[in-house]
């Protein structure tokens, strides 16, 4: 970068020009965070001749109180109190050009209980700045004191457990198909048939709204009633996510309120699209109407897909636990969507836990304390079947929402049938694993026992059979656990 140095004059009130941002304060080495900085991990990639050390002062400067040029007013604060620091600066294994900049960020920066103030400090315009051919916001530490100051969740992981009476088990739900096109009336008849088949949940795709073939009213309508029925007739509870999502912030309460006057008890969320400010607002009336709230990551891979530039899928879910979500997908690794095993793994514990310890094997660059804000429950969705159950259970455990669409939808006997499957494959697995048995390794021997009895699982198996989505993730590690010599 050309530095250019201001000459001092008789009159010159301070030493104008420009300067390198690594002299300026934002390049710090020896400072050790506070416990209550604000902690962000970026993979910097600078243009061809720009020192790593100046990109990284440069990062912390932009997103921060920098600009280009050297100002006076900068005396009128103190400003190395609200200046982001880089104070450590680590290289990307396997990659010469790209490194790790980490920056604190003094608490005082940001709006509390704001995710928009947030987002908009840390990646507002320094992911345009020309010195850098790439960047990417990989981790943050969210500290505390800043926690605090958020609702979080509207329930959380248990209270959703005792609202539904389901325990010991994972839940199962299924996206209507074909999301775009049906009638308000057929649109309810599939809800109805996939609940009353076994499915604890149905839910609206992220681009169902209010459309010429189905307005949102009818929709809603239809499916309460779905829900109301498929409930009498199992005695379980049920429900179907109702997307409020909408084009005016009026019009999403109105239908947030229609939907709990009708007696729903699950609304829906496409938070990024909606826009920070509008879901956190949503997720606050949620916990006051007592209504869970699902959160679909509808442009999530614009995003968070490509390794060298955006943001990461961490981060995004970090942000979306403390703005609130009951339920927030997050991929299936085995699925049809991008989804890397270590990555999955990490960001649904960062969605569970409490506390959760670094571990760049997972991409976790920084350890998390959660200060015991709500939980979210992960959401595994797209191109799974009854095949799959065993990896997933393994995968996520019991907190975890196993979402079959197609694999429910497609089922050759219909779509109750399809859900029956699908209950029956879970119930199966869940029982061979509590009864100790080896449920991976058997895991096709265990649905072939319980096909026995269900020609609705034996349709499943025959249809789908081994049918996989083997691509390699673009979003992947840095660091991979390798064996030690003992």
């Amino acid at each position: 970068m050309a530095v250019q140095d201001g000459k001092n004059t008789q009159n010159q009130l301070f030493s104008a020009g420009v300067r390198e941002y690594r002299t300026m304060g934002y390049l710090n080495l020896s400072y050790v965070p506070k416990d209550s900085d604000v902690l962000a991990a970026f993979r910097v990639t600078p243009q061809p001749g720009v020192p790593i050390e100046e990109a990284a002062a440069a990062v912390a400067g932009e997103s921060s109180t920098a600009t280009w040029t050297v100002v006076w007013t900068d005396r009128l604060t103190n400003l190395e109190r609200y200046q982001a620091k880089c104070y450590n600066i680590e290289p990307v294994p396997g990659n010469d050009n790209q490194f790790i900049a980490y920056i604190a960020y003094d608490l005082a920066l940001f709006e509390e209980g704001s995710i928009a103030n947030l987002s908009s400090s840390i990646v507002g315009n320094v992911f345009g700045f020309k010195p850098l051919q790439a960047l990417r916001l990989e981790d943050m530490r969210i500290p505390t004191q800043y926690i605090k100051t958020f609702q979080g969740s509207p329930h959380g992981i248990q209270v959703e457990r005792d609202k539904l009476n389901k325990y010991g088990r994972p839940l199962l739900g299924a996206t209507v198909k074909p999301k775009l096109g049906l009638s308000g009336r057929n649109y309810g008849r599939v809800v109805y048939e996939g609940l009353r088949g076994g499915l604890d949940f149905t839910k609206d795709d992220e681009n169902i709204g209010s459309q010429p073939f189905m307005r949102w009213r009818e929709r809603f309508l239809f499916c309460q009633e779905a829900t109301a029925k498929a409930e009498a007739e199992t005695g379980e509870q049920k429900g179907h996510y109702m997307n409020v999502t909408a084009g005016t912030i009026e019009e999403m309460y109105k239908r947030a309120e229609f939907a709990k006057e009708i007696g729903a008890k699950v609304i829906m969320s496409d938070f990024l699209t909606m826009g920070w400010s509008a879901h956190t607002s949503l997720s606050i009336w949620a916990r006051e109407n007592g209504m869970l709230l699902h959160c679909h990551r509808a442009m999530h891979a614009v995003m968070d897909r490509q390794k060298n530039h955006g943001i990461s899928f961490k981060v995004l879910a970090k942000w979306l636990r403390l703005a609130g979500g009951d339920h927030l997908h997050t991929g299936t690794v085995f699925g049809k969507l991008e989804g890397d095993r270590n990555l999955v793994t990490g960001v649904s514990d960062l969605l569970r836990e409490n506390h959760i310890e670094q571990d760049p094997t997972r991409g976790l660059y920084f350890t998390q304390d959660w200060a015991d804000i709500a939980t979210v429950l992960p959401v595994a969705s797209g191109g799974i079947h009854v095949g799959h159950v065993a990896r997933l259970l393994d995968l996520y455990g019991d907190d975890v929402i196993m979402q079959f669409g197609g694999g429910t939808f497609g089922h050759p006997l219909g779509i109750a049938a399809g859900a029956t499957a699908n209950r029956v494959a879970l119930e199966a697995m869940v029982q061979a694993r509590n009864s100790g048995r080896d449920y991976l390794a058997d895991d096709k021997d265990i649905l072939e026992e319980a096909a026995r009895n269900s020609p609705e699982l034996a349709a499943a198996m025959d249809v789908w059979k081994d049918i996989e989505f083997n691509y390699t993730s673009t979003d992947t590690p840095d660091v991979v656990l390798t064996p030690t010599n003992q």
